[in-house]
């Protein structure tokens, strides 16, 4: 069996046994959970990629909050202080390193999630994303942008 099943299995039985099934209870028991499961791999000498997986996984999510934060104050900026006129809502391209459905669905969700832009549609090679924004004044940047921040990120995460 899975660390992760491990992990979710002792987040479920600590709310249970505490009592009080609720998101706090069941993050405390999952925290409680990956360090008796790191404790045990490392005592029984068993190699895996779980504990390096999690921690990314927790700093791409504070990243992606940051990303969320940014983007929020930019599309706020853009709507109360640009005139009509100089915003350039654009169609971009975005070719794309994710391969899997999974991959390539979460890296869309992500940017639909961003305030300011929403994917629209995936070529039928599955190498291309095309994405809206509301305003974007260097296509390549904004290309390069959601490759390094969102797409590298996902990548190291889900591989």
């Amino acid at each position: 069996m899975s660390f992760f099943l491990w992990n979710i299995l002792l987040a479920v039985n600590w709310a249970l046994l505490t009592g009080h099934f609720d998101l706090e209870n069941l993050v405390g028991g999952f925290v409680i959970g990956f360090v008796l499961l790191w404790i045990l791999g490392r005592g029984t000498g068993q190699k895996t990629d779980y504990f390096r997986r999690v921690r990314k996984a927790i700093a791409f999510s504070l990243h992606f909050l940051r990303e969320l934060i940014l983007a929020n104050l930019s599309v706020a900026r853009t709507v109360l202080l640009e005139r009509r006129d100089k915003i350039k809502p654009a169609f971009v391209a975005i070719p794309l390193e994710v391969e899997t459905d999974a991959e390539i669905a979460l890296f869309a969700n992500l940017i639909t999630l961003t305030p300011g832009t929403l994917s629209l549609d995936v070529s039928t090679d599955r190498r291309v994303l095309y994405i809206h924004t509301l305003d974007v004044k260097d296509v390549d940047a904004l290309r390069a942008e959601i490759k390094r921040s969102l797409e590298r990120g996902l990548l190291e995460v889900m591989r």
